[in-house]
């Protein structure tokens, strides 16, 4: 079985498409996926399943609006192998999320669009924003000090934003984190 991180764009989002973890745990239990897990209620998921990541994402995307009331425009699924979240890190410009006190770094998920397209959208306030492209993701920096001057959210109103979910740093590590603690706990057994 392959262990996946399900990144769920648009739930929970502004009191918009509530989607308990619970429920939809429970949910993905039923269509047929294993050692299901979520983590904060911003829509990540940790399973496991015998299918690829193409068959994952359309088994969940047809689930959720069977499940739950939601604005299908805004929701839509990613799926990362451990290897893709692992190269998501290891890719990191350099010294970006290393000063949580100095600056808000978020990995922003690309989903259906290339990087070179995504960046396009950004306009970095000089001394406040940074972003930096990578493979699937957009990397995003601001400083704290400065953030309500940040840009970061002029890409909201961008038909691009609809092919983005962003986490915060720590969100992105941990899920790493846990993902590694799933695979070696089932390796164990």
């Amino acid at each position: 079985m392959t262990t996946y991180v399900i990144l769920l764009r648009g739930i929970n989002v502004g009191g918009k498409n509530r989607v308990p973890m619970a429920d939809l745990k429970k949910c993905l239990e039923e269509i047929g996926f294993a050692n299901v897990s979520t983590y904060i209620a911003s829509g990540n998921v940790i399973l496991k399943s015998n299918k690829r990541a193409h068959e994952v994402k359309t088994l969940i995307e047809a689930a959720l609006p069977e499940n739950f009331d939601l604005d299908d425009e805004f929701i839509k699924v990613l799926v990362l192998t451990h290897k893709q979240l692992q190269a998501v890190i290891a890719n990191k410009p350099k010294g970006f999320g290393e000063q949580p006190a100095k600056y808000h770094s978020d990995a922003i998920f690309l989903m259906g669009i290339d990087s070179a397209r995504a960046i396009s959208v950004f306009d970095p306030r000089d001394g406040v924003d940074q972003v930096w492209q990578g493979d699937g993701v957009i990397y995003s920096q601001r400083l704290s000090a400065q953030r309500t001057k940040s840009r970061l959210g002029r890409i909201v109103g961008t038909p691009a934003y609809k092919s983005m979910t962003i986490r915060n740093w720590n969100t992105t590590t941990k899920l790493l984190d846990l993902l590694r603690k799933m695979d070696t706990a089932n390796e164990a057994i």
